[in-house]
């Protein structure tokens, strides 16, 4: 029952921490859906709910009685294997049900979830519920991007006022770039142990990679305004060719968030609102396409996803744990480099130049479970590290998230590798 006792534990605290994310926002804040890809924070407490609801309680409690039975329509996401759902753009047209509503569905859900881990339940069963909490954990973080992207686009630029601690923020400053490399040779990569990880971290196999140098620090706000001034975004030499493309019908001028106000670049943060850019801090909020764009610029390139997990088994050390800016600290915006920390954890997801693929042995389970990752391992590019709106006990350094090319309303930001020659 140990396991169990820490599991209900865990299940309290990440619910808990849901809830806590939303408490800043306004009634009218959680109805919100600007694009496609941001969904209302009330559905993000519906979908959470929803998934213990249907994958665990309906089938680990006897004659369980759904709290709506409607609610698999609105809040089933992608998972084919469950039903028909509501077309995603529509999420945001729901006024009902209501945000309380809501709250009552995750209060129920919960005191039957605590009621089923008050008794002997197996460890497949286990198994699913801590699969639920990280894919709560998962949704924290699109919570926070997709208040940043509903009030970030709001022409009022409201800040999100979730009072944080400053001692982090104090810590950073500007240090010189280096450059570490990592000699030719072959290396393991992959999850292997006995803790949580997900399906697309297996399995753990032998990789050759040729010499690399890697910049020691991400690409800072100030770099990527020399990129802006050099006409980095008229130049079609830079880009690929649907980079291109997606910068020609989109008229992309700069980074998500960032304007031009008197010639100088501003950019909206959820906790000061509209401000200056620090030209020290990462730049963050850019598409693959930019990424690869200012890496051709400097005529450079980004680090593949096994060159990355090989660096940061190699060069991260405690104090790069120890200061890291993950959304436990709720400064919600990425820092300037510490000293003596590579920023290889945390702060921004790094983009790679590895496009999102199984691993040698990938097996996709079937069922519903077989749908969370396995199916969308095709036209989506691979980021690792983390970013200030990850938890910090949601992360590992064999931890696979995947995007878009064109998606940047994540906390996305650059670091340039080369040849080792």
């Amino acid at each position: 029952m140990e396991r169990q006792e820490s599991l209900l534990n865990k299940y309290k605290e990440v619910r808990e921490r849901t809830i806590e994310i939303c408490k800043p926002l306004s009634i009218e804040d959680y109805v919100v859906q600007p694009i496609e890809d941001v969904s209302p924070p009330k559905w993000h407490l519906g979908h959470t709910t929803w998934f213990f609801e249907v994958l665990i309680l309906k089938e680990n409690t006897k004659d369980y009685q759904f709290y709506n039975k409607k609610y698999n329509y609105i809040f089933n996401s992608y998972y084919e294997s469950l039903g028909e759902r509501i077309v995603r753009v529509d999420r945001g047209n729901l006024t009902r049900p209501t945000v309380e509503e809501i709250l009552h569905y995750r209060e129920i859900t919960d005191e039957n979830m605590e009621i089923l881990l008050s008794e002997k339940v197996s460890d497949e069963v286990l198994d699913l519920i801590e699969l639920g909490l990280n894919h709560e954990q998962q949704h924290q973080e699109l919570l926070i991007t997709d208040i940043k992207y509903i009030l970030g686009h709001n022409p009022l630029f409201p800040t999100y006022k979730l009072q944080y601690d400053k001692t982090l923020d104090n810590l950073a400053k500007f240090v010189k770039p280096d450059y570490l490399k990592i000699n030719e040779g072959l290396f393991e990569v992959g999850y292997e142990g006995d803790e949580f990880h997900f399906d697309n971290e297996e399995k753990k196999h032998k990789v050759y990679l040729n010499g690399v140098m890697f910049s020691d620090m991400l690409v800072s706000n100030s770099e990527y305004t020399d990129f802006i001034k050099d006409k980095g975004y008229k130049r079609f030499e830079l880009w690929s060719s649907d980079g291109w493309d997606w910068v020609q019908q989109n008229n992309i001028k700069s980074p998500l968030y960032w304007h031009l106000i008197d010639e100088k670049f501003y950019e909206y943060t959820l906790t000061n609102g509209l401000q200056k850019i620090n030209p020290d801090a990462p730049v963050t909020h850019v598409s693959f396409y930019e990424a690869d764009a200012f890496a051709r610029w400097r005529k450079m390139r980004l680090l593949t996803e096994f060159e990355w997990e090989v660096a940061v088994k190699k060069y991260a050390t405690e104090l790069d744990y120890n200061l890291s800016n993950f959304q436990d600290n709720n400064l919600f915006h990425p820092l300037a480099r510490k000293e003596s920390s590579y920023q290889l954890i945390g702060d921004v997801w790094e983009w790679t130049n590895s496009a999102y693929l199984p691993y040698p042995g990938y097996k996709q389970p079937e069922g519903a479970l077989g749908e969370y990752n396995g199916k969308f391992m095709v036209n989506q590019m691979v980021l690792r590290g983390g970013s200030c709106a990850t938890s910090f006990n949601h992360y590992r350094n064999t931890y696979r998230n995947f995007f878009q090319p064109d998606k940047r309303w994540q906390f996305t930001g650059i670091r340039l590798a080369s040849d080792l020659e």
